[in-house]
């Protein structure tokens, strides 16, 4: 069985096209999660529209709510699914025998298609796809889309769940984790679609670095990743300046001292 986890907050015509990806996947043996963070819209209903376990939770931020899906599940791998992302429909028979075919790896992503006003979104170079042994290659930013990625249950117990503490960045500090411990599976095809919109999260939070650092500090003690923290904290320290956050300048002066 695959585990489906989908955290969700005031998307309810959305998440209902999200689950229709879901169920018309060409493998069948599947549990859908619905973890709910708090929506007061129509979501609840979701419930009622299809066969699926339904979790309601204060609204404590997408962390929390995929680690109280992760912890319901029942299925030997887990998949994630963003409330406003699709699926192809063969995209988990593909990871499967991908999987398969390299009993080795137990974390798998793909590559993903990009729509903005119905046109697709030529993807940055910067952002190819990792692969392999690559921890290196994901300290500048996220690489990895949530929505494409299979994740064997041993996994958590090595690395733990997501950072409940981050707002945004969460599943760039857990893919750090994991590539620092675990091969990376890709299957270099666009298997999900991702709808660019204006209520996107990362979207909403300035300061993306300041995020990306406190994860970076997990790892300082490697050269390679204390080098890139140093820039980022130059970059964060220059705009800081600029518009006088005192916070951030504080916080960047504190990690120059340590």
């Amino acid at each position: 069985m695959i585990s489906v986890i989908i955290p969700t907050f005031n998307r309810y015509s959305l998440l209902r096209r999200a689950i229709k990806s879901i169920l018309n996947q060409t493998y069948k043996d599947i549990e859908i999660i619905v973890v709910d963070d708090g929506s007061v819209d129509e979501t609840s209903n979701i419930k009622n529209d299809f066969n699926l376990t339904y979790i309601y939770q204060k609204n404590s931020g997408v962390s929390c709510a995929r680690n109280k899906g992760i912890k319901k599940a029942k299925g030997e791998w887990i998949a994630f699914l963003d409330s406003d992302d699709v699926w192809c429909e063969n995209k988990l028979q593909k990871q499967l025998n991908f999987l398969e075919k390299y009993p080795t790896i137990k974390f798998c992503h793909t590559g993903e298609k990009w729509i903005r006003e119905n046109k697709e979104i030529k993807y940055p170079k910067r952002l190819k796809k990792p692969n392999g042994w690559c921890f290196y290659d994901n300290l500048q930013t996220c690489k990895i889309a949530v929505s494409s990625v299979i994740v064997h249950r041993d996994i958590f117990k090595e690395v733990g769940y997501f950072d409940e503490h981050f707002r945004v960045c969460e599943d760039y500090d857990f893919w750090l984790r994991i590539s620092k411990k675990f091969e990376i599976g890709l299957i270099d095809e666009k298997l999900i679609t991702k709808y660019a919109g204006d209520d996107q999260l990362s979207k909403t939070i300035k300061l993306i670095d300041l995020y990306h650092v406190k994860s970076l500090l997990k790892f300082e003690n490697d050269k390679k990743v204390r080098d890139v923290i140093e820039k980022k904290i130059e970059i964060l320290m220059k705009g800081a300046k600029k518009y006088n956050n005192q916070k951030v300048i504080q916080f960047c002066q504190n990690i120059k001292k340590r």
